[in-house]
């Protein structure tokens, strides 16, 4: 289906377009939605920019130039309707001077006589209505409150005290019509009474969720930061840097969960499990032994683990020589855990 035309002025009521139409009627997608905000805003901007001194000053040249060429083409008109008459009267008189006993002759002056009377209405008719739809040349008053618009018109239309309404009003007086098409951007081509004709491209507005969204900054500082900061210390240096979220509000620890999860982001424990930590407790399943040991191994110094999150855990890095350098130690004696099958070896 081919996009539809829209031509109305900003502001004013849009009938749906046949496009439209038909998708009402049997329920199909309409082929392009345009929001109305940002075109107006555009077509009211032109105006502001259309009605300039020099343009109105233009405008009142071509006006007294058409009343010049219109005052001419009314002598024009009235020397028609003149000469009308005149062969009106001659057709009358040669009728009169006629012998009614030649009825042949008679008939045929009789016939000129009724042709130029027809000849003569039509030319008056055609010269009265024209007299009548006339505007004529401007007065110095006229003209006057026509140079005032380029300082009256953008005040009253900037006017927050304007009434919709009234720019509505205001709206149908300078524009002929609106053309929308909506594409990879909205292009409005917009006719105005004395019938220049502009083309004015703005881009599609975002939606709803675009305009909450992320910025793309945020979420890349956010992936840098995990590999060595928790949720919560990320919270702490983005609001510290004055980062703000898509909502414009401070980024908190849960607005930080919430981002890594909607991307998809490796949290700072996977990313410590690829580097080959795991908790204390995973470390004595894997070599049998009481947790208790493990954790005396981490507090002598034996273990050295990172932050894993905002809960306080720290994961570590283990290997057999590890193991043997604890067991060698006093504070590293092995207590075996109780649930143990076998010796760790």
């Amino acid at each position: 289906m081919a996009r539809a035309a829209q031509r109305n002025p900003p502001g004013c009521h849009r009938r749906a377009p046949p496009c439209q139409a038909k998708g009402i009627e049997h329920g199909n997608p309409i082929c392009q939605r345009v929001h109305g905000v940002g075109v107006d805003a555009a077509v009211g901007q032109l105006l502001v920019n259309a009605l300039t001194p020099l343009a109105l000053e233009a405008a009142l040249a071509v006006a007294e130039e058409l009343a010049t060429r219109a005052d001419e083409a009314d002598q024009l008109r009235a020397a028609a309707v003149e000469r009308a008459r005149y062969q009106t009267d001659l057709a009358r008189r040669r009728y009169l001077a006629v012998d009614p006993d030649n009825r042949l002759v008679a008939t045929s002056l009789e016939a000129d006589w009724n042709a130029a009377l027809r000849e003569l209405v039509e030319a008056t008719d055609t010269y009265e209505k024209t007299k009548a739809t006339g505007t004529g040349t401007l007065d110095a008053a006229q003209r006057a409150r026509i140079t005032a618009l380029a300082s009256d018109f953008p005040r009253l239309w900037t006017d927050p005290a304007t009434p919709v309404r009234e720019r509505k009003r205001l709206a149908r007086l300078l524009v002929t019509d609106v053309t929308l098409v909506r594409a990879e951007q909205i292009t409005a081509h917009v006719r105005l009474r004395g019938g220049q004709e502009h083309t004015l491209v703005m881009p599609v507005p975002l939606a709803s969720w675009q305009i909450r969204q992320t910025p793309a900054h945020i979420v890349a500082a956010i992936d840098g930061l995990l590999d060595d900061h928790t949720d919560g210390q990320i919270a702490e240096v983005l609001t510290a840097q004055g980062q703000v979220s898509g909502m414009n509000q401070p980024i908190h620890v849960g607005i930080v969960k919430h981002i890594r999860r909607a991307y998809r982001l490796r949290s700072h424990p996977q990313r410590l499990a690829d580097l080959g930590m795991v908790s204390l407790n995973e470390i004595a399943r894997r070599l049998a032994l009481h947790p208790n040991t493990v954790k005396k191994w981490r507090d002598a110094g034996l273990l050295t683990g990172r932050l894993a999150n905002d809960k306080g855990e720290y994961p570590s890095t283990y290997d057999n020589s590890t193991y043997a350098s604890a067991r060698s130690t006093p504070a590293g004696t092995a207590t075996r855990h109780p649930q143990s099958l076998a010796p760790y070896d």
